[in-house]
């Protein structure tokens, strides 16, 4: 287990080594120059170069990033010089809501897919099977933006139930946190329980056309017992797989709609970022989320294992 785990993480340290690369040459080639956005068109030759300096772009772009490679391997992402801290403490003052508002979605996208994939699955063909897969592709169709506004419009507009934007810490009380978070956690939850509820269908009934199956059917045993400790357990691999993928993707895929909501997350954070061409923090929460991409992946790799009873890891 640890060696495979060890070879695992070694295979992942190129796939983060080219998102660094891609993401900072693709940056610093965008037209923009940060120290004339920050002094204005006012500025003299004489200012904008100690700024530049300062900043660390009067060198060539390789210099760049060769200087910028030193301080990650050293935990150290940069200083931005618009917000005044380091990138890393930026990034730690985003990242609560978005995480936060990950979760939700993720929770809520399983809670309703796995029985929906399932019921689906148990009557295939049917009127039943056919409106589930129908919600299923509505839900991927609709942007998860479209969706927040309409929730926005109905719930928080017309009935006043819950407030149409902005957002409150775990500490102020859990009812007021998820008072804020639950219209944004559904416009995304949706999208991502239509993708896991269509991959519980298509698992499950492979699965149950199995033969093990029709034995444990033939022996008298419960129908609820031959669907969720048989069935569901073999057909959970490729399952976990889409939820650990749509929960990476959340992380760093909720710009849009931390916008809608006026979320202040990492998605906020990165469009600010892009205005004002803050390149360190750009690059830092860039390589922040492919971190936690791959660190998901792995986490789901290594879950095979208990999940799978097939799976064995041979002993170097």
């Amino acid at each position: 287990m640890g060696s495979y785990a060890f070879n695992r993480i070694l295979s992942l340290l190129p796939v983060l080594a080219v998102v660094a690369i891609v993401s900072f040459f693709i940056i610093h080639l965008t037209p923009g120059d940060p120290a004339s956005l920050m002094l204005g068109p006012e500025a003299t030759q004489e200012d904008l170069a100690n700024l530049r300096e300062q900043l660390g772009i009067n060198v060539p772009v390789y210099l760049q990033f060769i200087n910028w490679s030193l301080g990650v391997l050293h935990g150290d992402l940069g200083y931005s010089i618009f917000m005044d801290m380091p990138v890393t403490q930026a990034i730690g003052d985003y990242i609560t809501p978005t995480i936060s508002l990950s979760i939700m979605a993720e929770v809520i996208g399983v809670l309703f897919a796995i029985p929906l994939g399932i019921a689906a699955a148990r009557r295939r063909g049917t009127w039943m099977d056919q409106s589930f897969m129908m919600i299923a592709l509505l839900g991927i169709s609709i942007p998860s933006f479209w969706m927040g506004l309409a929730f926005i419009l109905l719930f928080a507009v017309q009935l006043g139930w819950l407030p149409a934007a902005g957002y409150q810490p775990l500490s102020k009380g859990l009812l007021t946190h998820l008072s804020y978070m639950i219209l944004p956690a559904l416009s995304l939850g949706i999208m991502q329980g239509a993708l896991i509820a269509r991959m519980t269908r298509s698992s499950m009934l492979e699965v149950l056309g199995e033969n093990y199956i029709r034995t444990a059917e033939a022996k008298g045993l419960k129908q609820r017992i031959v669907i969720y400790k048989h069935a569901l357990r073999n057909a959970f691999i490729p399952i976990l797989t889409v939820i650990g993928l749509s929960f990476a993707t959340l992380i760093g895929g909720a710009v849009v709609t931390e916008m809608v909501f006026n979320i202040p997350g990492i998605g906020k954070l990165v469009i600010n970022s892009v205005l004002r061409r803050d390149y360190a923090v750009i690059q830092g929460t860039v390589l922040m989320v492919a971190c936690a991409y791959v660190l998901i992946n792995l986490i789901v790799d290594l879950l095979y294992a208990v999940i799978d009873p097939r799976v064995r890891f041979e002993k170097k």
